[in-house]
């Protein structure tokens, strides 16, 4: 295979792009659950020493091809079981747990959640954005169940389809249908809207290249309010193979609190950050120049270990700013 390298778990990944490129069909089904499995099996394990930013071209085009299979795979997958659920009779997230990777969302919620409380300073925030909500917005109805009991969430999506089976999801629940909205655009047409959120959270396959990525993240900066925060779902070491990575230095206008990596079955990294600028109540959220003092050096982090083992990344005066 012309995209291998001789690294052993690089070239399985490689063999697993082969046969999954080959189905016949993404959507549920034995081949195609039992080949995912194995990919996510395969780059889940921590492995420091896989950098793919530094890998061949051909392994960079791999890659490229392979995450973009795995996004229409999960929106076949949640598109699935978000009918099955709608299909019951009572309340649909009284049965969230058929779905396979339901407690990884809910762990993914939880550390998401934990690190917007460290950085809010007792703030609850009044209107939250998810960006690439999809068809089974778990972020969302877990975030808005559990954590923030009281905050409106705004889901974005540019697929009808996808909002259309995700409203129906929550429509029958007395609580989040009425704190949950779905609109179905492309968020770069979305501008003035986008200074009233406290929170933004950004899906991982929403810009699934680095300039995609980087691009939404520029209309992010420009519209989003000085002092809120935007939450990114990013990638580390043979976990990039499934989804995009998201660097320091690609939030230029923002100031990076910490980025987070898991090293359980937990596959996302989270990175949170804060719009730079002066706020509607005269507070100046300022700080270096990232971009060019980072520069995406890792000598700028220090890193330490959390109980659960898993690595957290600190800027440096990432706490100097809280919001009031």
């Amino acid at each position: 295979m012309g995209y291998c390298q001789d690294d052993q778990l690089v070239n399985k990944i490689c063999d697993l792009y082969e046969k999954i490129s080959k189905l016949e069909t993404l959507k549920p089904c034995e081949d195609v659950d039992t080949l995912f499995k194995q990919l996510v099996s395969t780059c889940i394990p921590p492995n420091p020493n896989i950098d793919v930013t530094k890998m061949s071209e051909n392994i960079q085009e791999m890659r490229s091809n392979l995450i973009k299979i795995c996004g229409e795979a999960e929106g076949y997958l949640e598109h699935h079981f978000s009918s099955i659920l709608t299909s019951f009779e009572d309340n649909p997230l009284h049965h969230l747990n058929l779905f396979p990777y339901y407690n990884n969302y809910l762990k993914l919620s939880k550390l998401e959640f934990d690190l917007l409380e460290q950085n809010l300073n007792g703030f609850v925030p009044r209107t939250v954005a998810f960006i690439g909500s999809g068809p089974l917005p778990l972020t969302s109805v877990v975030l808005a169940s559990s954590h923030l009991k009281d905050s409106i969430f705004h889901n974005f999506d540019i697929d009808p389809s996808a909002n259309m089976v995700a409203a129906r999801l929550v429509s029958s629940d007395p609580d989040l249908s009425q704190r949950m909205f779905f609109h179905t655009v492309d968020i770069m047409d979305v501008t003035e809207s986008l200074k009233g959120f406290d929170v933004v959270f950004l899906a991982a396959l929403v810009g699934m290249d680095k300039k995609e990525k980087v691009k939404v993240i520029e209309h992010l900066e420009k519209h989003m309010s000085p002092g809120a925060l935007l939450m990114l779902r990013s990638a580390h070491g043979p976990r990039a193979f499934l989804y995009p990575i998201v660097e320091p230095c690609d939030l230029e206008g923002f100031e990076v609190l910490s980025v987070y990596h898991p090293t359980d079955e937990v596959i996302n990294s989270i990175v949170i950050s804060r719009k730079l600028g002066e706020d509607a109540n005269g507070v100046v959220h300022d700080h270096i120049d990232q971009a060019s003092d980072l520069a995406c050096n890792c000598s700028k982090i220090h890193v330490i270990m959390n109980k659960k083992k898993s690595i957290i990344e600190e800027f440096a005066g990432a706490n100097e700013e809280q919001l009031t």
